[in-house]
């Protein structure tokens, strides 16, 4: 899953893309099907890339994207985020069992869902990430470098320049003062 640029915005609901920047603010794209952009402000606007958010577990954190991933893989349907809390707390478990259940709220599971509804149908919910072992591999590949075949020596009625090169004159820079 790659979520590289995928942000959330402080104070908006639902997720950008993160098209540019210019000197008035980050150039956002709105995912949903209005396609709206904005531009947020660089000074008072706080963006959250998907990529770098964590949920709280017992003993270490979870990357969103393994939450997503889990989502995605399960077998059981996946509730809408207007749903009751008992339903949301228990799929929870069923897709993030290792969650700190007192500090994950139910309002950060409804927005969890309401991101997955709105990526599950994204081709980039089902790229590869950028840092994978497999895209690595291939990079390495395409980086070999084929070995050029030698320069060929000019043809014998190539003309030669007509001024030759000459070493530069040097100049003293030093100045002269009055005795």
């Amino acid at each position: 899953m790659n979520l590289r640029g995928i942000v959330a915005v402080s104070g908006r609901p639902g997720l950008f893309k993160l098209v540019g920047q210019n000197k008035a603010g980050y150039v956002l794209e709105s995912l949903d099907a209005q396609k709206v952009k904005i531009i947020a402000n660089i000074s008072t606007t706080k963006l959250a890339s998907l990529e770098d958010i964590t949920v709280y577990g017992q003993e270490d954190d979870l990357k969103l994207v393994d939450v997503l991933s889990n989502i995605s893989s399960s077998k059981t349907n996946v509730p809408d985020a207007k749903s009751d809390a008992a339903v949301l707390r228990s799929f929870f478990e069923e897709v993030a069992p290792t969650h700190d259940t007192e500090k994950v709220y139910t309002s950060d599971m409804k927005k969890i869902v309401t991101w997955y509804h709105l990526l599950k149908d994204l081709p980039l919910f089902s790229e590869e990430a950028a840092g994978t072992e497999e895209q690595d591999a291939v990079k390495a590949e395409e980086k070999v470098v084929e070995k050029k075949p030698k320069a060929s020596p000019k043809p014998s009625n190539a003309k030669a320049p007509s001024k030759t090169a000459q070493p530069a004159k040097k100049v003293n820079m030093t100045s002269k003062k009055g005795v």
